[in-house]
């Protein structure tokens, strides 16, 4: 049974929201129905929220097999967390107008870091 992958998923789903909910403001405030019209500020929300939704689905699914074999709550959290602060900080750092480079390269970092270990220790487990 989850227990805590459920609770990282969530504090993730709600990130998406917000995220979503920028892109509908930029669409707002450019006047923009579909489409981004070439306007900067709406391609960025609109990368922002994407690049969120192309990673975090997988690394989610990645943690949650990790802990439905059996993995400590310690390793489970460590995943987690470095995804959770991954997607933030690099939401937070490639949202911003100038962009904070380091702030999404950590972010990236950590995203990335959780998939690998996710995936090295699914691979463990299953030994």
């Amino acid at each position: 049974m989850l227990t805590i992958t459920p609770i990282y998923a969530a504090l993730i789903a709600l990130l998406f929201v917000a995220l979503s909910i920028n892109v509908i403001l930029q669409r707002r405030r450019g006047k923009i129905s579909v489409g981004d019209h070439g306007d900067k500020a709406m391609i960025k929300a609109m990368r922002t929220q994407a690049n969120c939704a192309e990673y975090a689905p997988f690394a989610l699914l990645l943690i949650a097999i990790v802990e439905l074999q059996g993995a400590g709550g310690w390793l489970v959290n460590l995943l987690g967390l470095s995804l959770l602060a991954g997607r933030l900080l690099h939401a937070y750092g490639f949202g911003k107008t100038p962009q904070i480079i380091v702030l999404r390269q950590i972010g990236m970092g950590l995203t990335f870091a959780s998939i690998l270990v996710a995936a090295i220790a699914n691979l463990v487990l299953t030994v």
